[in-house]
């Protein structure tokens, strides 16, 4: 493990996520509630790096999720669209050189991402308005995804969720 991967994951204690596969810490949520318990929003702060390994494997949200980049290397977002049309968004810190430093991506949108090859680490962050719960996400699996988008078969071997990654474990 890098050094300084190996800080950050100390400084912002930085645990895995559950199926997703990503190093996070959550650093906020709303206090407000709607009538079903569900936060008004949160927040995460979040590590991409190889070692250990850390990447966002495919899902979707029922709401818009902003994302954040903070510093390190660059990091690449794949986006696979209801109508079976597909986008990658590499956030970094170059906003000249093409770099989102903030990007939506939309409610309904399956989404994966991981640090682009070569790079140390990539920090960022994620907000949700309403909140995160975990009954919201839902993983995406591999067989189901590369029956709707065969041009991303590789993006979905490696960024998939087996059978048993549909959801977050209770």
């Amino acid at each position: 493990m890098l050094p300084e991967v190996k800080a950050l994951i100390e400084h912002y204690k930085l645990e895995p996520m559950p199926v997703e596969e990503t190093l996070f810490v959550s650093t906020w949520s709303s206090h407000q509630e709607f009538g079903h318990g569900k936060p008004f929003g949160n927040a995460i702060i979040a590590l991409y790096c190889d070692e250990p390994r850390s990447v966002s494997l495919f899902h979707k949200l029922p709401v818009d999720e902003v994302w954040h980049f903070y510093g390190g290397d660059p990091l690449r977002l794949v986006l696979l669209y209801p109508d079976g049309s597909s986008k990658d968004v590499i956030m970094g810190n170059d906003p000249l050189k093409g770099h989102c430093v903030q990007f939506v991506v939309p409610a309904g949108v399956w989404q994966a991402g991981h640090m682009v090859a070569g790079g140390r680490y990539s920090l960022f962050g994620c907000t949700m308005a309403p909140g995160f719960t975990d009954d919201m996400f839902e993983g995406g699996v591999r067989e189901e995804l590369i029956d709707v988008y065969p041009d991303r078969v590789s993006d979905i071997n490696m960024l998939g969720c087996s059978q048993g990654q549909r959801s977050i474990p209770k």
